[in-house]
């Protein structure tokens, strides 16, 4: 686990140098980091000090051979794959299973339709609700803490030069074995606050400027996806009288759906889509069946 927070730091740490503005003359760091990132290169890529491969290696000079497997980052919508992903999911399960639940009970087809019609829109209305304001509360809560680090930052620079000498630049890989590039850095955000503070927000709080939520994409997102969720399990209501029939096929293009979400999914993760797409299908067909078996109960025992 912390392998990968520190992987995570890492990532977040590199973003926001990369999106700092470094200075010409400031210190002496271009040459200090430009002769580091020159030796270390050559002895990444001399084949006499690089016996073997491993995940953590640098593949900067295996690029030629490797780059047919490398695919673009996500880019914008990265942030915003956890509302498509629950709200499309959210929909696809919970109206099967409100559909399967009333179904079961007993109701004909047109009261299903109705059920299921009220649930797709009272579940969209809350999604984009509950999403807008769990973002901006999120949203607000990290702009107190960045708040708060300015003051840190202008009332008390040393402690927080001292945290990123102790902590911060080991958690990103530079560790005791670089003195030089070590002091370089801390001349540098000792020299310039407004870098230090990016660098402590990136590194404690994991945020960069182009990869904060907007609550109103969030919101939207999430209640589109889920409305489409929510369409397996409504449109075979719309044109088929039998309840049971309706089910079936409602049952039928959920699960097709749920593996084609699930393929999605695995392409934006690079996992395995079957993986994924199972622990979708196991989730709905046993809550599937408990809420039909709930109806089935309702009708006999109740009516």
């Amino acid at each position: 686990m912390s392998s990968e927070v520190n992987s995570d730091r890492a990532l977040v740490a590199y973003r926001a140098v990369e999106a700092m503005e470094f200075e010409e003359n400031s210190l002496t760091t271009e040459p200090v980091l430009a002769k580091s990132h020159k030796s270390a290169t050559l002895s990444r890529c001399d084949p006499d000090t690089t016996p073997s491969f491993s995940l953590n290696s640098d593949t900067s000079c295996l690029a030629p051979a490797y780059s047919p497997k490398l695919a673009d980052h996500l880019g914008g919508s990265r942030q915003y794959w956890r509302d498509m992903i629950l709200g499309v999911n959210d929909g696809l399960v919970s109206t099967f299973l409100l559909v399967a639940g009333v179904a079961g009970g007993g109701l004909a087809s047109t009261d299903i339709l109705l059920t299921a019609i009220a649930g797709a829109l009272a579940g969209a209305i809350s999604m984009c609700a509950g999403e807008y304001v769990a973002t901006k509360s999120q949203n607000q809560v990290l702009q107190g803490e960045i708040d708060l680090e300015k003051l840190h930052v202008r009332f008390r620079p040393k402690e927080e030069i001292a945290e990123v000498e102790a902590q911060l630049l080991t958690a990103i890989g530079i560790g005791e074995d670089q003195p030089e590039l070590r002091e370089t850095l801390l001349q540098y955000y000792t020299a310039h606050p407004e870098s230090l503070l990016k660098i402590m927000i990136a590194l404690e709080f994991g945020v960069v400027d182009h990869e904060q939520r907007s609550p109103l994409c969030a919101g939207l997102t999430s209640c589109g996806t889920f409305l489409l969720g929510t369409l397996p399990s409504v449109l075979p209501f719309v044109f088929l009288d039998d309840p049971t029939v309706g089910l079936i096929v409602a049952a039928v293009i959920a699960t097709l759906t749920l593996l084609l979400v699930g393929a999605i999914k695995t392409w934006a993760t690079r996992g395995s889509a079957w993986m994924a797409a199972l622990d979708n299908l196991v989730i709905t067909g046993c809550g599937g069946t408990f809420a039909y078996g709930i109806g089935l109960f309702f009708d006999a025992v109740v009516q």
